[in-house]
């Protein structure tokens, strides 16, 4: 029986860039990707939907936390194997999904994460890395589990783990929240290095010094 791969790609506000993100998707015959429109303003909706993919829609913005959440549960009740996120900002590359697919379909893992800073290489700016390095940290602090790239939105999840889902945080707590649960269900982890791109667009949006520090807050009233 084949195996059921499914894409996960929470979306906000990315008329500008989402269209190429799934040009290079359906070029590669990826055949069950999901966008989860979250409360976009823009033409979001209209792009994805014109590239023949499946598209979920909050109607309100409630945040990437619940916007994965979202998409996860559908691809569960879909059938899925394995569930992979995706930035929808193009800051990810497609040639480094089938990969990451391989590793936890060989290795038995139940989470693999792609990570930035396994390639000494990628281009990550300055101050994103300063970022990851300080919630690498929060997260070893809160969840007792030591990754290299804790707040990565390109991950592999097993159908058995997402199933162990339910994120309390909507917003990018959601990616510490996701080892606590890791470290609470045993789950076997595993990293791999990924390539990413940056722009000046791409550096406007996500996780940032200024609301990492609302994070932090939020995080430590919950599990300290």
């Amino acid at each position: 029986m084949s195996v059921k791969n499914f894409i996960v790609i929470p979306a906000k506000n990315e008329a500008p860039r989402l269209g190429s993100v799934l040009e290079k998707l359906v070029a590669r015959a990826y055949p069950n990707i999901i966008v989860v429109n979250d409360g976009s303003t823009d033409d979001t909706h209209r792009i994805a939907e014109s590239y023949g993919v499946t598209v979920l829609k909050h109607h309100v913005n409630l945040g990437p936390g619940a916007a994965t959440q979202t998409g996860i549960e559908y691809a569960l009740e879909q059938g899925a194997d394995y569930i992979l996120t995706l930035d929808a900002d193009g800051q990810h590359y497609p040639e480094d999904i089938d990969p990451m697919l391989s590793k936890i379909n060989h290795s038995g893992a139940d989470l693999v994460i792609g990570s930035r800073f396994l390639d000494p290489d990628n281009p990550v700016p300055k101050n994103r890395r300063l970022f990851n390095k300080i919630a690498n940290i929060l997260t070893a602090f809160l969840t007792g589990v030591h990754v290299s790239d804790s707040q990565s939105g390109m991950k592999v999840f097993s159908a058995e783990f997402a199933r162990k889902l339910d994120f309390r945080f909507n917003g990018f707590e959601f990616c510490t929240e996701l080892f606590r649960i890791a470290y609470q269900q045993q789950a076997k982890l595993l990293e791999v290095p990924i390539k990413v791109k940056y722009t000046e667009e791409t550096m406007q949006k996500g996780q940032s010094l200024s609301n990492g520090f609302v994070m932090v807050f939020r995080l430590v009233r919950r599990y300290w």
